[in-house]
This record gives structure tokens, sequence and C-alpha cells, in this order.
């Protein structure tokens, strides 16, 4: 009998399973050194083969969304041009950096070598605009306005401009002079920078290189609305360029339209009417300084009374923001942001602050109601006021003798003001009042008017103004008390007097300091927004609004529709009684106060108008014209710095903004069938599902849709001069400054 191992196997199967270990002990060492062979013998050389095949993504720009009026008018849009651009990659590639192809370059499309090469360097500390401040990249723009023979040109001879391309692109268009500009409230657009696309890689709005970002206005604020998603179509290549594969593909998505609350052709005759005033105040000669008024700037705001929505918003000076599209040239931007420039970038609306002047006895006369004083209670409106040996002078030494507030108002008497304001600092305790008991009524007054902050309005870089109040002063007084101590002197000149002053007790509220502040002088600074918000709570019964020019962001295809509600921003410190006396105040400004020689013959009777004058001094240089309005339905606010009076600049231009919106005509009739918006617009333009959009029929040509208070269809046919009330009126806001020059300095 055989002898089985206990293991149950033979030596056969022992055999066997030795035979097959050894197979797979081969296998296993084949498998290895294959395996050592391709990942470290031959492993570089297989990497680089593998490195060749990548992905590459080829961008389609989102087309920008419309920018359109209140009625569907475009006031930025977009249109189809030949764009010559640059790759800095390829160029770099180069031995010369591509110095050579950019010369070549400048002689096909007309311009200088050292232009073009200024287009294509990158922006830092060091290097001056013109420059690149986007990523490095991205394709950068040379010009857009090449023609299909200089395209075809670069297109055809394709080797000897390795890095240039000509393509037609969507690029944006604005309006421009000579129609409704526009420029400083639309803004203009310039590529995203590496920061920005780093800082918005993880948010639900991420930037490729090749997008264009709003820098300023209406293109900032709405940018992510109207932006866009490009699209992207991924292709895999080989090491030799050739598509193996497409991987994926993502649609591009235009961007939403932005429809404002803009009227075009109101914001025409604004533009023009403002030109139009500063043009005539640099012919008007200043008795005081020797001089012809300069009028170096102003702004324009036409409001909705009873929502806040801006119909008109105008700068001057202003600019084209065409400029802007396909790179700036050094020529323009040195135009734009030069020291004899006047700074056209400004949005002066929103960002040019001043002393108020006499406007500002609106804020006053409502501290004076807080604190206690009577509508009707009989203020003296004494020839002048005396405080400390310093004697200030009414207008031409005028006295009305015992006047209530609204009568105070409607003949702007300066010492009815500088009396309250002078009283409330005695009972607040004078220039060291213990703590806490400083009531304040006319600086706490101011903040409840929303002064010294933003009143929210949707544009970027709006300025706060200035309230002087004690902690104000306190903080300026620590930020400025080295300077002041170094160069103040007693018995210096008045600058030195001011300063040495200053240095003593610049902390401290002085006596003149509130004088000065009752009537909208000292260091109170507003803007041309905030007075437009408290003269539209004014005539609206007291609410204030949040101004705002977006009305709706609708979608490219018109299916959804974002309606931007008007905002409370709260109340008027003040009752209705009090409202009511200042209403009839102000109505009585425009028909026997301070601008009644610029409003004489209008229909008062069947288009109320209110307003009240305001004419503030500023240290150095001549004065600064106010005149704030308002009817049912709108508030019109315009300043024009270093141009005189507030009637006197500005009546004329304020009155024809409204003979516009209403069709007054010089006779004082009303023709409703020229008048461009008798009461504010409602209805939303219509986008189409095609992108069209459904407006009224217009011309495109903006003369044809200017009305002007004579019937002309043009704004540079001739306007008659408005109907003069009373020589006396006319002098008495000609000349209102001159008793003040040299009275309103500091007190101590």
């Amino acid at each position: 009998m055989t002898n089985i191992p206990e293991t149950g196997r033979t030596p056969r199967v022992q055999i066997r399973l030795v035979v097959i270990q050894i197979l797979v002990l081969s296998l296993l060492g084949t498998l290895g050194g294959r395996l050592w062979y391709l990942q470290i013998r031959e492993g570089e050389e297989y990497q680089k083969q593998a490195s060749g095949n990548h992905v590459q993504q080829v961008v389609q720009p989102a087309v920008r969304g419309s920018i359109l009026d209140a009625r569907g008018v475009p006031l930025a849009d977009n249109e189809t041009r030949l764009v010559v651009s640059a790759s800095r990659t390829d160029l770099l590639k180069q031995k010369d950096d591509g110095k050579g192809v950019l010369t070549k370059l400048a002689g096909v499309l007309g311009m200088e070598p050292q232009e073009v090469m200024q287009k294509v360097r990158l922006c830092d500390s060091k290097t001056p605009q013109p420059c690149w401040n986007g990523s490095p990249y991205q394709p950068i723009p040379i010009t857009d306005e090449a023609t299909a023979k200089q395209a075809l040109q670069i297109r055809e001879r394709s080797e000897a401009f390795p890095g240039i391309t000509a393509e037609p692109e969507a690029v944006r268009r604005y309006p421009g002079p000579g129609k409704s500009n526009t420029s400083q409230v639309l803004g203009y657009l310039s590529p995203v920078t590496d920061d920005e696309i780093q800082k918005a890689k993880d948010t639900d709005s991420p930037y490729l290189r090749s997008d264009m970002v709003g820098r300023s206005g209406l293109e900032r604020h709405y940018d992510k609305e109207l932006r866009g998603k490009a699209g992207v179509t991924r292709y895999e290549v080989d090491n030799l360029g050739r598509v193996i594969g497409k991987a994926k593909s993502d649609a591009a998505e235009p961007g939403s339209n932005l429809v404002t609350s803009i009227d075009s052709r109101v914001q025409r005759v604004s533009e023009y009417e403002l030109n139009k005033a500063m043009k005539i105040a640099r012919g008007q000669f200043d008795k005081i300084t020797g001089e012809n008024y300069k009028a170096d700037s102003g702004a324009v705001v036409v409001m909705e009374a009873r929502t806040g929505r801006v119909v008109a918003m105008a700068s001057a000076p202003t600019y084209d923001p065409n400029v802007w599209v396909g790179g700036i040239s050094a020529k323009d931007y040195n135009a734009l942001t030069g020291k004899n420039s006047d700074y056209p970038l400004l949005n002066r609306a929103i960002q040019g602050q001043a002393a108020p002047g006499s406007t500002f006895k609106v804020v006053s006369t409502a501290a004076a109601v807080q604190a206690g004083y009577e509508w009707d209670g009989g203020y003296p409106c004494t020839s002048s006021y005396s405080v400390g040996g310093q004697v200030f002078k009414n207008f031409e030494g005028e006295s009305f003798g015992p006047i209530s507030l609204g009568r105070a108002l409607e003949v702007s008497c300066d010492t009815v003001f500088y009396g309250l304001a002078d009283r409330e600092w005695k009972r607040d305790g004078g220039i060291n009042p213990k703590k806490g008991q400083p009531k304040d009524y006319f600086f706490k007054t101011a903040h409840q008017f929303g002064l010294g902050k933003e009143t929210g309005v949707d544009l970027p870089n709006e300025v706060t103004g200035r309230v002087p109040d004690r902690q104000w002063k306190l903080d300026y007084w620590k930020a400025n008390k080295d300077a002041w101590c170094k160069s103040g002197k007693k018995d210096g000149s008045y600058v030195e007097k001011i300063a040495y002053e200053n240095c003593l007790e610049g902390n401290k509220m002085r006596e003149g300091d509130e004088i000065n502040y009752s009537i909208g002088q000292g260091d109170t600074l507003v803007t041309p927004i905030q007075e437009a918000v408290i003269y539209g709570a004014v005539a609206n019964g007291g609410t204030m609004y949040q101004p705002t020019i977006g009305k709706a962001v609708v979608s490219p295809d018109g299916r959804s529709v974002q309606e931007i509600k008007p905002k409370k921003n709260g109340r008027l410190p003040v009752s209705k009684a009090t409202l009511k006396g200042m209403n009839d105040a102000f109505s009585g400004v425009i028909t026997r106060g301070t601008a009644a020689w610029k409003f004489g013959g209008w229909p008062q009777d069947k288009i109320a108008l209110h307003a009240k004058t305001g004419t503030a001094e500023v240290y150095g240089k001549q004065t600064t014209s106010w005149l704030a309005t308002y009817s049912k339905d709108y508030t019109v606010i315009m300043t024009i710095a270093q141009a005189g009076t507030g009637s006197g600049a500005s009546g004329e231009a304020v009155r024809n903004i409204y003979s516009a919106l209403y069709g007054v005509q010089a006779d004082g009739s009303i023709d409703n069938k020229k008048a461009l918006l008798p009461t504010p617009q409602k209805s939303l333009p219509k986008v189409r599902p095609d992108g069209t959009i459904k407006s009224p029929k217009i011309s495109r040509d903006p003369a044809k849709d200017l009305v002007t208070p004579s019937g002309s269809p043009s704004p540079d046919a001739s306007q008659p001069a408005a109907t003069t009330a009373s020589p006396e009126s006319r002098n008495r806001d000609t000349r209102r400054r001159s008793r003040r020059r040299g009275s309103r300095r500091k007190l101590t």
C-alpha cells in the first residue's frame, strides 16, 4: 500500500506547485522590470510626451447688457468692431520682445510705434498711463477702429505678425458729446486685473481673464448684473496643437439690461442748460474781485419728489466715455486727470461738496422750531448784528423789522438766523458748556436731515459732506493742532490769525462758528444729491427717499424683471404745520422773493414752483451759486462754483428745465404736446425675447427730441430771456453777498 503524506500532496502535485510558483514569480519579475523600464529608465521621455496632451480653453466673451433710459433708449450698448489685439506672452517669446512686430503693426494701423508699445506694457507704481492693467495673459487690445483692409493685411500675413490678431468683437458704445452724455453717471470699463480674479474666484460671480469690468458709475455698481457669463469651450490637444477631442463646453450667457429712471431728453436739456449757464456766468463781471466769474464746475440733479428716482444728473466739466473703449491714449488720459483738466471724471452731483449758503436755512428754520421758537414769532430782521465787536450787516443794510420764520426764509434775512443761532449757543453754555448740557439743536437737526452721511445713491464713491458739530471740531483740531500752532500769529495776516485762534481753542464751539453755520457758511459742506433729498422731502410731505438711478434689471430675453423699488430713508424732523409754512415761504421766493426776477411770468397758478436761493462764500475763491427748487412732481438742484449769486447764475437755466418738463412756453402758456415729462414715467420699456426693445419711436438725434421754452427744436437756437419781475428784486439778489464779504470770519 502506497504511503500518502499527511498534507495530501503527492510528489507530482508538489512538482506542479513549484512550477506554478516559478511561473508566477517570473511574471511578477517581468512586470516589475517593465514598470521600472517605463517609469524609471524611460519615465522622463514618456512624461514629456504626456505633457504635450493637454486641455486648451477657448473663451467666448459674454455680450454685456445695455443700460437704458426710462423709455428704453440706450444710454450704453454694444456694437461690433474690428479689434486688433496683441498677445504679450507670444511677443515675449521673440528675441526683441516683439518690438519689431509692434513697429510693423503701428505702420499698418497708422499709429506711432511708441503709442502701440505703451498699450502693451504692464501698469505698476512706476509706469504711467497708458498701460495695461489687466491680466498679462489676456490679449491686449491695440485698437477697436481697424478697417477691413487693415484687418486683412494682418490676417493674410500672419507669419509677419506673430501674436497679433484681428477679429470682430462686441465693443461698448456710449452716446458721447452732442447727445445725452451722462458720462459720470454711466462710468466706463477696463480689463479685469489678476488681483480681482483671485478675490472673486470663490464667489458666485468669478472673473475670467477676458472680462471687462465697470470702474465707475452704473457700470461699476451694477457690474455683476450687466457682465453676464463668458462661454468656455475646452479642447483636448496633443503636443503638436492638434485637437484630439472636445472635453466640455459652457455656452456664454449675455448680461442683463439695466433700465434706469434717467430720461435721455431731460438729461440732454439739463446738460445743455448747465453748460449754457456756466458760459453766461463767465461773461459776467464780479464787482468785488474785479474779474469775470470763472464758473469752472457745476452740477444739476432732477429727481422725482415722491420716489427719489433720478430723472437727470449732469456734472460739468464732462468727458466722452468712449475714450476708454479699446484702451485710453496718453493724451486723453492727461486731459482727464492733469492739473489743468478741472477733473471731469468727478461726478460733482455726488462728489462735489461745498458750503450751501442760504439753501441751508431750511435746516436752521427746522432747528429753531425744534428748539421751541414759534413759527409766527416776531424775530428782528435788523440791518446788522454785532458779536464781540464784529458787525455783521444784512443785505445792503436792509431792515424788515419783526418778521416770522417764513418771511425770514422768503427774504433770506441773515440777521434773524444770526440771532437765533447766537441765542442757542448761549443757552447751551457758550464756549465752555458743562458736560451733557448742550442741546445743539442746530447740529442735531442737520443730522436728522441726513447731512454728514451718504444718501445711498446707487453710484460708487459718494462723499458724505460735513456737519461741523462738536465732535468734528474736536477731531479736526487734534489732526491739525500742531500745524496751526506752528503757523499761527496773533498779529499776522488773516490766515495766520485764524491759525492762531484755531491753535488755542479750535476744539471748542465758538460763537462765530455757530453764527456762520446758521446761514450755511463756515465749515459746513453738502452735495447736490443731499440737497435734492432734503427739498424733495419738503415737496412730498416729509419723507426722505434714498436716491436711485437703477429702476429695473431685465433679463436678456425680457422674461425676468427685477424692479428696484423706492426706499425710504426716514422723515424730516418737522411737523405738518411747519412744512406748510416752508412751502408757502418757498413759493414766495418764486413770486416776490430773491428768485422772482428770474421767474416772472411763470404760470404759478397752474404749476406751482418753490425755491430757495443760496450764495456761498469760499475763502480764496469766488462765490458758489446754489438754487434749490421743487414742484409737486420734481426737485431740481443746480450749483455752479465761482459763478456768483444763486438765482443770478442758475435761475434762467432751472426755469428752462422746468419749461421743458411741463411744456411751458415763453409767454407763460402751456403746450402739453411739447412737454417732455409732465408726470414721472412709471411704466418700464418691454424687452422682447429676441433682445429688441419696445419703446416709443423717437429720433436718435437728441436735438429733435429737445424742447426749449420757445418751442425751438435745437438747443443751439436762441432762447428768450425770462420776464423780469422788478429791478429791486433783481438788484437785491445780484448784490446780496456784497455785505457779507469780509464780515464772515471766525470769531473768538
